[in-house]
C-alpha cells in the first residue's frame, strides 16, 4: 500500500530485542526515487546517535498500531558505523554500512534493490557477499533527505502548479511512487499527485522540478486525498487526466 512518508514519521522502531528509537526522517535515492535508509531516533538509549536503517531490514510495518519490526538487534545498531545524517552521504559511508550489516550493494544491478531483491526478502549469505565483492568503485552517492526537496517549485511545461508537500511511499518496495503537490497558489487548496517518472528534471539549486505535463491536465487531474486509500481506478483516472499510461508492475 501507499502511505504519505510524512505519517510514519514517528513510528516505533522495534529490534529484535526491544524497542530501539523512533522514525525520524527518510533519505531516499534521487535516481529511482526510492528510500535507502530510515534515520533512527535512538536518542533514549544513545545519546548524540541517529542511526540509519535500511528497509532490507524491515520484517513488517504495522501501521495500525504505528510500528516498524526490524531484524536487527540493538547490540548490533549499538555498534554500527556512526553516520552524521544531517550531512551527505558518500557512497563510500554507504558502503561501509551495508558491510557491516551485511546488507549488500543496491547499486548496480538490475532492479531498484540491486538482484531485483524487495525489503521483507532478506538476501542470503553468498548473495550479499558476492553483490560487496563485485563492487570495486564505489561510485558518486545519490542519497538525500526528503525533506531537503519539501516546498520545492513544481513547473509543468507552461508554468508553475505549486510546491511539494510530501511523498507517497510503497511499503513493499519502498519506493516513492508519487509526490503530493500542494496547488494552494495557483488553486485553492487542491492537491494532486505526479510521478516521478513524469520528472523531466529537478534544478536543485534552484529548488525546482520541473515535469512533463500541462497546467490544464494538472487542473483536470483528480484531488488527492489523503484520508483515501489510493485505489486502481484512482490511479487509472490519474494516469488517463494526465495521458500517461499506467504500467501494470507495482
Amino acid at each position: 500500500m501507499f502511505h504519505n512518508e510524512k505519517k510514519i514519521h514517528g513510528y516505533q522502531i522495534n529490534a529484535t530485542d526491544d524497542e530501539l528509537g523512533k522514525v525520524e526522517s527518510f533519505l531516499f535515492d534521487d535516481e529511482s526515487w526510492t528510500i535507502r535508509y530510515i534515520v533512527a531516533d535512538t536518542r533514549k538509549w544513545l545519546p548524540g546517535r541517529t542511526v540509519l536503517i535500511s528497509p532490507i531490514s524491515i520484517k513488517a510495518v504495522n501501521h495500525e498500531e504505528s510500528h516498524v519490526s526490524v531484524e536487527l538487534s540493538k547490540d548490533q545498531v549499538k555498534d554500527s558505523p556512526d553516520i552524521d545524517s544531517e550531512s551527505p552521504v558518500s557512497r563510500e559511508q554507504e558502503l561501509k554500512l551495508n558491510q557491516y550489516y551485511g546488507w549488500g550493494s543496491y547499486w548496480g544491478g538490475p532492479g531498484v534493490w540491486g538482484a531485483n531483491m524487495y525489503p521483507n526478502h532478506l538476501l542470503g549469505e553468498h548473495l550479499v557477499q558476492d553483490s560487496l565483492s563485485m563492487e570495486e568503485e564505489p561510485g558518486e552517492s545519490h542519497v538525500r533527505s526528503t525533506s531537503e526537496i519539501e516546498n520545492y517549485e513544481i513547473h509543468a511545461d507552461d508554468g508553475g502548479i505549486g510546491h511539494v508537500e510530501s511523498f507517497l511511499i510503497d511499503d513493499e518496495s519502498w519506493q516513492i511512487r508519487y509526490i503530493i503537490v500542494d496547488t494552494k497558489n495557483w488553486q485553492s487548496g487542491k492537491k494532486v499527485l505526479v510521478a516521478p517518472a513524469w520528472i523531466n528534471e529537478v534544478k536543485w539549486e534552484e529548488k525546482r522540478v520541473y515535469v512533463s505535463l500541462d497546467k490544464e491536465k494538472v487542473k483536470n487531474a483528480p484531488e488527492y486525498d489523503p484520508d483515501s486509500p489510493i485505489s486502481n481506478a484512482f490511479e487509472e483516472k490519474l494516469h488517463n487526466a494526465y495521458g500517461k499510461e499506467l504500467s501494470s508492475k507495482k
